[in-house]
C-alpha cells in the first residue's frame, strides 16, 4: 500500500470520534506500530485534529473530513463506468477493489458530484464471468506481478490440445474475452492465450527479463508486423 493511501485510511478509521489504538491500526493496515506512530505525527503536523498518545489511543475531532474530490462530469462518468466494467468483467480481486472504490468515491464526493456519479447510465449486463474464471484471472495477474511462469493445458480454436509453459507478460480484454500474452517456451515466441481455454493452471519457476522476451519486445513486434491482435493474428494460442 502506498503511504498516501495509508494516511487516507488512517483518517477514515479515526473518523466518528472513536478511540483507536496504534495496535489496531497496524493490524488493519499491515504495518508496524512504529510506522503508525510516525504517520499519526505527520498527519498532526499538517493540521489534522488527532488527539491521543502512544499506548492509549487516538481520536479525531468530530466533523473533520478530508477535502472533497473535485472531478468534472466527464471524469466522474469515466471513473464510475470503468469501475462498473471491472466489477463485471475483472478477476475476483479486481471486482472487489472496484466495488470498494465506488463506495469510497461516493463517500468523499460533494453532494452535487455524488448525484452525478449515481446517475451515470453506463452499465454492463448479461455478464457470464463465473467464479472459476475470475480466480484464474487473479492467478495470472499475480504471476505477472511476481514474474513467475505459468503452466497449463490449452485447447486452441480448432480443439487441438497442448501443454504450455509461458512467461506471462500482461492481460488484454478484447470483445468480451480476456487473453494473456506471454513468451511461450513451446513455440519460442510470443503468444496470446484465451484465458477461458486454459485448464489445470499452476504457477511455475520465477523468471528474469531477457532481451527479446519482454513486454517491450512484444510491443515492438506488434508495431512492426501488426500480427498481435487478439482473436485474429498469428500470435493467438
Amino acid at each position: 500500500m502506498r503511504r498516501a493511501d495509508r494516511l487516507f485510511q488512517i483518517v477514515q478509521y479515526l473518523r466518528g470520534g472513536r478511540l483507536t489504538t496504534a495496535a489496531q491500526l497496524s493490524e488493519k493496515l499491515e504495518v508496524s506500530e512504529r510506522t503508525i506512530y510516525r504517520d499519526i505525527a505527520d498527519l498532526q503536523s499538517t493540521g489534522v485534529p488527532i488527539d491521543g498518545e502512544a499506548g492509549v489511543g487516538y481520536v479525531m475531532a468530530e466533523g473533520y473530513d478530508i477535502p472533497p474530490l473535485m472531478f468534472t462530469s466527464a471524469e466522474i462518468t469515466a471513473l464510475v463506468a470503468g469501475a462498473r466494467l471491472i466489477r463485471a468483467w475483472g478477476g475476483s480481486e479486481m471486482a472487489a477493489a472496484a466495488e470498494e472504490a465506488l463506495i469510497k468515491v461516493d463517500a468523499v464526493l460533494p453532494e452535487e458530484a455524488r448525484a452525478k456519479a449515481r446517475a451515470v447510465s453506463i452499465h454492463s449486463l448479461g455478464v457470464q464471468m463465473d467464479d472459476a474464471l475470475r480466480l484464474r484471472l487473479d492467478e495470472i495477474v499475480a504471476a505477472v506481478d511476481r514474474s513467475e511462469r505459468l503452466e497449463f493445458a490449452y485447447r486452441d480454436k480448432d480443439g487441438v490440445a497442448t501443454s504450455r509453459v509461458i512467461r506471462p507478460l500482461g492481460q488484454w480484454f478484447f470483445a468480451g474475452v480476456w487473453t494473456c500474452v506471454g513468451w511461450c517456451e513451446l513455440r519460442e515466441d510470443f503468444r496470446m492465450f484465451r484465458i477461458d481455454r486454459m485448464a489445470d493452471l499452476s504457477v511455475g519457476a520465477a523468471f528474469k527479463p531477457e532481451r527479446g522476451k519482454t513486454l517491450r519486445d512484444f510491443y515492438r513486434t506488434e508495431d512492426a508486423g501488426g500480427r498481435c491482435m487478439p482473436g485474429g493474428g498469428g500470435l493467438l494460442g
